[in-house]
């Protein structure tokens, strides 16, 4: 799986924090970071913290999708 945030969207709400903290982390007041090769195992929270996502700044792909630009 492979996680793409949109950081100019982003607007730090941190729902994704909360709901996948193996994932993403709030770094200071104004950085999200990720991990955009989480394993497979978390599919379901980061799932979830993508459709928690208010701005729709999260995609989930499989691992053999092409990628996005």
């Amino acid at each position: 799986m492979r996680v793409l945030v949109d950081l100019n969207k982003c607007q730090l709400y941190a729902q994704c924090c909360f709901l996948a903290p193996a994932v993403f982390k709030l770094e200071g007041e104004e950085t999200l970071s990720y991990d955009p090769e989480p394993d497979e195992r978390l599919r379901a929270r980061v799932a979830q913290a993508a459709a928690a996502c208010p701005v729709s700044a999260i995609l989930v792909e499989a691992p053999d999708a092409e990628p996005q630009p």
